[in-house]
């Protein structure tokens, strides 16, 4: 199968990259060059624009910062519905609203091409490692299709059947209870320092017992020692995943207060405007409030 990879940020490049090293012979392209050149020394083709890009293609992987983005790369001039083949298969792996998937799936479908949400849950290190874990929600047979090159950047892919949207809103769903999980523990810690323990160890304590898993043993050191680096994802980013749970929430009527509290937290960190620090820094504002800092 031929592949195009179009998005060559800190996530796509490392997913691009294993698609390399797997075999597959790869077509790059990204809206800064540059980033496209440790790949072409690899052994990838770059391609100037995204119609380019794809033109061979049995299967195009996009991973890109949004909605807009994907719509615009997907749809617009020298866009990927421009010279796709029939049959092919666009993996749409942003985080993007669930409706964004399935007005593109349209498009596809009225091309006769096939769109298959694909969002992946890991940060870069993850994604280098090919250690991602998968959605995936779209046409039965796209998914099968899919799956040898799913197999190549993910260690498991997990269907959420014909719905375009339906792996979309689980990437929204897992991304707010990361946001669950960093708060948590901001709010434990705090209360534990204010009262007189060492943070660090009393993290220790609760990750080596009760909460004995990856999620709160990585995104808890982060924490527990107020050091928010590497970035795994920028405030930013985050923040508009936030924004489209509520706006997800509020169509369908499913109250979440814990998801507005999370939205206001990464925009308070936005605003500061703080340099090359990982989304979990929000859980600074829950120290600032307790009058620590």
């Amino acid at each position: 199968m031929k592949i195009a990879f179009l998005g060559l940020g800190s996530m796509g490049a490392a997913m691009a990259a294993n698609l390399l090293k797997a075999g597959f012979p790869l077509t790059v392209y990204n809206r800064s060059a540059d980033k496209a050149e440790p790949l072409r020394r690899q052994g990838a083709t770059v391609a100037a624009t995204p119609a380019e890009a794809v033109r061979e293609a049995d299967i195009v992987f996009t991973m890109v910062t949004d909605d807009h983005a994907l719509t615009d790369l997907t749809t617009g001039p020298n866009g990927i519905l421009t010279t796709l083949r029939k049959g092919a298969i666009h993996a749409s792996c942003s985080t993007v609203a669930p409706d964004t998937n399935r007005r593109l799936a349209e498009a596809h479908a009225a091309h006769g091409s096939f769109l298959v949400a694909s969002p992946v849950f890991g940060k870069p290190d993850v994604a280098a490692a090919g250690k991602l874990w998968i959605g995936s929600s779209g046409p039965a047979e796209a998914r099968e299709r899919l799956r040898p090159a799913q197999a190549a950047i993910g260690q498991g892919t997990h269907d959420f059947g014909d719905d375009p949207g339906a792996a979309s809103v689980a990437k929204l769903c897992g991304n707010f209870l990361l946001g669950t999980v960093i708060e948590g523990m901001a709010e434990a810690l705090t209360l534990a320092e204010k009262c007189g323990l060492d943070r660090v160890g009393f993290y220790e304590m609760l990750t080596s017992t009760l909460f004995n898993n990856p999620i709160y043993k990585s995104y808890g050191k982060l924490i527990a020692e107020q050091h928010y680096q590497p970035v795994g994802a920028p405030p930013a980013i985050i923040r508009k995943d936030m924004n489209l749970v509520v706006q997800e929430a509020y169509k369908n009527e499913v109250p979440m207060p814990f998801a507005n509290l999370i939205r206001d937290r990464l925009t308070a960190t936005v605003a500061l405007g703080e340099p090359d620090v990982d989304w979990a820094s929000f859980a600074k504002r829950v120290s600032e409030d307790a009058g620590l800092h």
